[in-house]
């Protein structure tokens, strides 16, 4: 296909692709999938080899959040029967990552469900930071705590923190749909003040919501604008008890497609498979991994992921490699380069979002998929219980 000739050069020399390659990508047909993988695949092996990055994830603080973001069973007025408890204490936390350091992890990422942190939070997390820090030589630590204000991700950067994590979700245009307490642009503001503070930028999207391709598109490009280190790509994980508890518009070559448009339009960029893989993927997350050169290890925030062994052995069935402790995970250019980095249009997001994307039901959405409730488990597990984690 010439669209895959374009796309594949253009991603070896970090060139963005234009609006309509990118919506060309969604458009393809299963028949052209598997050349849509080989295309992109040849993308991801350039810049990151076969390597797999593991990262874990750690709920400091689960449930209770007032904010209204539709998707989520942490949200104000979930009645999803999820885990709740406070703040983890630092011991708690680091007793908590260490089993995801012996699964293979190299980074740890500590999540709290909030709007935002107080100064007193910001202490807290400083000092489950250093408690990890102290125990694990050479792990890397992602904050994730809500829409920061104005010095707190110097204090956590100084804290020890290698990286901040804030999603952009979906477009602007259809953000409102979505979320109501807070704004897009609250989050494009968090993005840059981790950038502003040296904190290496992550900031992601979740797919499923019932958007349409424009959108799609729209936040990936915006992202790219932004310029993170690492871009998470979730799967709507439709909760019981959540307004987006009907949105089962996915299938496994969907979400195929949809990672391979986010590696064209970021092609050095750290692409992770995050939550949803098991529920959507199912058997085709191996192809997933020529796409994407990072996964969670295990459980997420409020549901039970793939047990960590399985992980392990997809990764190594599927002819990859675990990325070691010593190795640095982006390629030699990105490295210390910060927001715009890139050459040739920016790297991989912006406060520069482009008009014309459709509200959430949009016409151009897909069918709907085959709703697999069986695959949503919520995590009994880990963090917050006395039961041994998943990793």
């Amino acid at each position: 296909m010439d669209l895959l000739n374009t796309l594949l050069d253009k991603g070896l020399r970090r060139e963005l692709p234009t609006r309509e390659e990118a919506l060309a990508v969604l458009a393809t047909s299963d028949d052209d999938l598997l050349d849509v993988v080989a295309a992109a695949g040849k993308v991801r092996r350039h810049w990151f080899g076969r390597r797999v990055k593991l990262n874990y994830l750690v709920n400091l603080k689960s449930g209770l959040c007032p904010e209204d973001c539709s998707y989520c069973s942490q949200r104000l007025g979930s009645t999803a029967g999820i885990l709740k408890y406070t703040w983890l204490k630092p011991d708690e936390a680091s007793k908590a990552a260490a089993a995801g350091l012996a699964g293979g992890a190299k980074r740890v990422c500590l999540v709290a469900s909030g709007r935002g942190p107080t100064d007193r939070d910001v202490d807290r997390v400083s000092d489950t930071i250093k408690a990890i820090k102290d125990q694990n030589e050479g792990v890397e630590v992602c904050a994730c705590l809500g829409l920061l204000s104005d010095g707190q991700a110097e204090r956590l950067r100084e804290a020890g923190a290698d990286a901040y994590n804030h999603n952009l979700n979906t477009s602007e245009a259809t953000y409102g749909d979505i979320t109501t307490t807070h704004t897009y642009a609250d989050r494009v503001d968090t993005v840059q003040k981790a950038h502003g503070a040296g904190l290496s930028a992550c900031s992601g999207l979740i797919a499923g919501m019932g958007e349409s391709d424009e959108d799609l598109v729209d936040v990936v490009f915006s992202l790219r604008e932004l310029d993170p280190d690492s871009v998470p790509v979730n799967f709507l994980i439709p909760f019981e008890g959540t307004p987006l508890a009907k949105e089962w518009h996915l299938t496994p070559q969907r979400c195929l497609r949809i990672l391979a448009m986010v590696r064209f339009v970021c092609p050095d960029v750290e692409v992770r498979i995050a939550g949803g893989r098991e529920v959507h993927l199912r058997t085709m997350q191996p192809l997933a991994l020529h796409l994407a050169n990072s996964i969670f290890l295990g459980d997420y925030l409020t549901s039970e992921g793939q047990a960590g062994k399985a992980d392990l052995e997809m990764i190594a069935d599927a002819g990859f490699e675990i990325e070691g402790a010593g190795e640095v995970t982006l390629p030699e250019h990105r490295v210390g380069g910060g927001c715009g980095s890139h050459e040739g249009g920016g790297g991989c997001g912006s406060a520069a979002q482009p008009e014309g994307g459709g509200a959430c039901g949009s016409a151009g959405q897909p069918e709907p998929g085959e709703a697999r409730t069986d695959l949503v488990a919520v995590r009994r597990r880990g963090a917050g219980t006395d039961l041994a984690p998943n990793a």
